[in-house]
Parts: C-alpha cells; structure tokens; sequence
C-alpha cells in the first residue's frame, strides 16, 4: 500500500496527518502529490469528497517551508481561492495544523463578518490566505494587503466559482498575483468558463482526473420514490427525518428549509437549518449542532451542496427535486464520503415525474422509481432505529412592556439581551452577539477520524440558529431536555452566496 512518505510528503506532515488517523492517501492525492511536491502546475479533477483538500494543502505547505522567504506584513505567501465561507473555513482547518507544524500561519478572508480581525492577521504577517473572491477584493481595493508576495495559489471548486458568478473577479485577483510560481486548479469540472482559468494561468499543467463529476458514487444507493399527494409527502419526511442518524433534507427556498426545521423540532425531532438569510454566526452554530449530533436533522438549501462535509451521513433526502442533475449529484454528496456508504431519497410528486426521469438520465443514475405510502416498509428500512421523542421547550411569550425586573430575579427576554436556554452567553466570531433561535444544539468536542477533518475551535455551548422563532417552540430557546448528544461528527464549512 502507498503512504504518504512513499509519496515524498516530509515527515513532519506524515506525523501530523497520522496524529488525526489519516494514513493512507485517497486515488486523487495518489496521482496529483508527486508532480505538485515537485512545483508543478496541477489541474485535479474529481468529485466532491474526493479529497482534494488535502491532495493541494500538502504540497502548499511542504512548498512553503522549504522556501526561504520570509514573512511580511500584509504580503501573504500562498494564495487558495474558494467560492464560499463555508468552504473557506473547511479548507484553512485542514491546512492550519499542517501549517503549524512547520511554523507557517494562515487565516481566512470572507465577506459576512467584520473585516478587522482578518486585517488584524494580515497587518501580522501571514503565510496562507484562504478567502473567499469578494471580500478580498475589497481588502485588495482598500490597499490592505498586496498579493505580489504569492508563490503558490489554489483554486478550488473552480466550477462552483462559475456557476456563483465570481470568475471576473478570480481573474482580476490571479492578475495581481506573479507569473511565475505554482498554480493548482481543482475542479469536478472544466465547463462554464474554468478552461479559460486552465488555459490562461496553469503553465503546462499535468492533468489528473479521479472519477468523473458526472458518475455516481458506487457506494452510494439511490432510491426515487414516487408519493400520491402533498400530505403524503409531508408524513414520509417526518417518517425520514425520524432516524437515529445524521440525515440531510434538501429544499428549494430558504422558507421551506426554516419551516421545515421549525416543524421538526417541535415534534421532537431535533433539527437545524441551512440558507443564505442566516449570518455567518447563526451558520456555524447550526452546524455545529448538528456535528456533534446535538441535532440530527439538517435542513437545508443548495448552499450546503459544496463542501460541507459531516462525518456518517447516513441519509440524504431531496424533499425538493434540484432543477438540474449537477445539482442532484452534489447534494447527494454529503452521503458516501471517503469510502463510506449512504442512501439518497428523492421524494417525486405526480407533476414532477418527468422532470425527475430527465435528471436522472442526466446524472446516468439507473435506480427505478417506486410508489411509496407513508406506512410502507421501504421507508422503514431507510430509518432504521426511530430516535426517542424530545420534547421541545415550550414557547414564552415576549411582553413588550413589561417592567424591568429586580436584580437577580432571572434574565430579561427583551430584544438584543442575551441568550437564554444553555445559560451561556458569548459573542460571535467578528460580530456582536445575536440570539440563539434553535431548540438544539450543545457544542461538543470531537477527534477528527477522516482526511481533512476540522477540529472545532471553541468550547462550551453551541447556539444553533433559526430553527424556531416567536410563535413556534420558544424565541431564545436551548437544547431540548433528552436532546441526543451522542455520535460526533466532524464539520467541514460550504457560502459567500445567499442562496
């Protein structure tokens, strides 16, 4: 079997990789590290979870170090474009404990939050820049940092970037950076304008491609499940949604992953939500909640089809149809990760069969649909052992004008006052403090057991948000009492999109 070593990846990564239990490289690390250890342009081509992550932060780290450039103020050294924050923070947690153990620092840049701690870092001096394309263009616009110190930089999910719109902007920021130094480019694909990026900034690239973007995971079972009416489907998602793991509900609009989320959890079952109407902070509570199982459910829009990762998703379920089958294919990506197995359910209404059929003959998944009802065997099959009930905390009615109440009485529930529910208070990363609107969620340590792996980074007591708000199961509340906290997770972060 290949090891890291035998691939030329200094010992002290090999040891810090070992460190988190990863010991054998995947397919695209295997063809891509001995040419880009080398510093030579790289064009990786593979699906998601593939590991690419980890295929382009070793040789940007080992690279680096071997450099004997220093490091300035306001002058990064190696550059990783990715199209969201989510994304953004996957990446630099994979890369900073490699770059800490050979003395390199890193920090991200993304829109959504106060640009001062990233100023902060960068005034500092810093080695790797992970960011996102608008927010460092504005930085590069306000003469904050110059990028004419790079001597490596990354472009991940590249097709993503095209379908968000940000390919001007990559090109304008890939000018600033010199000619010469190494490029890496990874990609599931090469349409929408990413073989313009390959043919005008890679110098003679070796291709590799792992696994087309458009072929299923072998390992992955989908199931097409054709439902009679409306109420029948809204009883087979809760029915799904009832398990004891970690599932995923994909929804068209923002509203529907918010409602969903809100139903859920007053029946019991746990559940947080994903989209773009929620801040950078309210994201990564939620997401947190739901990597240390604290939340089971995850609600959300496509912009958690990129990216994202969360170990053992047993279940992936498109309430919605995606419109189009790259769609499908991404967001069935958050099951079967790294070797591992999953379901995928796509639940079709009467009117939407034939745009069903077409997508799938698209995404060339041969799996053939079936007539489901809310009782039928299939589904429980999928759901396995049914999760206990959790009762959720009952709703408390806001008073507008009520009086403040004498010192040491109990938490006032005005506006903007606090949090209540896990009796913790605390701040946002790079913004004030904002309530918490879920009934779940406990941070929980977790030791990282697959590649790429994100540690958390704080401790104590996680606040997911928008789960549930006035009129629902409590404005401010916290965990439920028998929340499930048992199974952690790994997160990795997917957006500078609002989707």
């Amino acid at each position: 079997m290949t090891t890291f070593a035998d691939l030329g990846v200094p010992a002290a990564l090999v040891r810090t990789l070992t460190d988190q239990g990863i010991t054998a490289p995947f397919p695209i690390q295997t063809a891509t590290l001995p040419d880009s250890l080398a510093g030579t342009d790289v064009l990786g081509r593979g699906r998601t979870g593939s590991g690419k992550t980890i295929a382009f932060a070793l040789p940007l780290v080992a690279r680096l170090a071997a450099s004997r450039t220093r490091t300035a103020s306001r002058r990064p050294r190696a550059l990783v474009l990715c199209p969201t924050r989510e994304l953004a923070n996957q990446i630099d947690a994979t890369v900073a404990p490699l770059a800490a153990a050979v003395g390199l620092s890193t920090t991200t840049i993304f829109g959504g939050v106060a640009q001062s701690r990233q100023v902060t870092a960068l005034d500092k001096g810093v080695d790797i820049v992970v960011a996102c394309p608008g927010r460092l263009e504005d930085l590069l616009n306000q003469k904050l940092l110059t990028l004419d110190g790079v001597e490596i930089t990354v472009l991940d999910e590249a097709d993503h970037m095209a379908d968000l719109g940000f390919l001007p902007g990559v090109k304008r920021i890939m000018d600033k950076t010199p000619k010469v130094g190494q490029r890496m480019l990874f990609s599931a694909t090469l349409d929408n304008g990413v073989d313009q990026l390959v043919k005008r900034y890679l110098h003679s690239p070796v291709t590799h491609s792992v696994d087309s973007a458009a072929s299923p995971v072998q390992t992955m079972t989908h199931h097409f499940f054709e439902v009679r009416d409306v109420e029948d489907k809204k009883r087979i998602v809760h029915h799904l949604a009832s398990g004891t793991g970690r599932r995923v509900l994909f929804m068209r609009t923002k509203h529907q992953a918010k409602k969903l989320a809100k139903q859920l959890t007053a029946d019991g079952i746990p559940a947080v939500d994903l989209h773009g109407n929620l801040g950078q902070g309210a994201r990564e509570r939620n997401l947190e909640a739901f990597s240390t199982g604290a939340a089971k459910v995850l609600v959300a829009t496509d912009i958690a089809a990129r990216g994202i990762h969360v170990d053992e998703v047993e279940l992936v379920v498109h309430v919605d149809p995606p419109a189009e089958h790259k769609a499908y294919l991404h967001r069935s990506g958050r099951t079967a990760r790294a070797g591992s197995g999953g379901d995928v359910v796509t639940l079709v209404l009467p009117e939407q069969r034939g745009d069903v059929r077409a997508l799938t003959r698209a995404a060339k998944i041969t799996a053939q649909p079936r007539s489901v009802r809310p009782d039928d065997a299939a589904l429980s099959a999928l759901v396995g052992e049914v999760a206990p009930y959790v009762a959720p905390v009952a709703a408390v009615p806001v008073q507008r004008n009520a009086q403040p109440k004498p010192a040491g009485s109990g938490r006032s529930r005005g506006r903007g006052r606090g949090r209540s529910g896990s009796g913790q208070g605390g701040s946002e990363q790079g913004g004030a403090a904002q309530p918490a609107r879920s009934a779940a969620g406990s941070r929980a340590g977790g030791s990282p057991n697959r590649q790429g792996a994100a540690q958390p980074r704080q401790s104590g007591s996680a606040q997911p948000a928008g789960a549930s708000r006035r009129g629902g199961t409590g404005r401010r509340a916290g965990r439920p009492s028998g929340a499930p906290s048992a199974g952690r997770g790994q997160v990795r972060y997917t957006s500078e999109s609002s989707r």
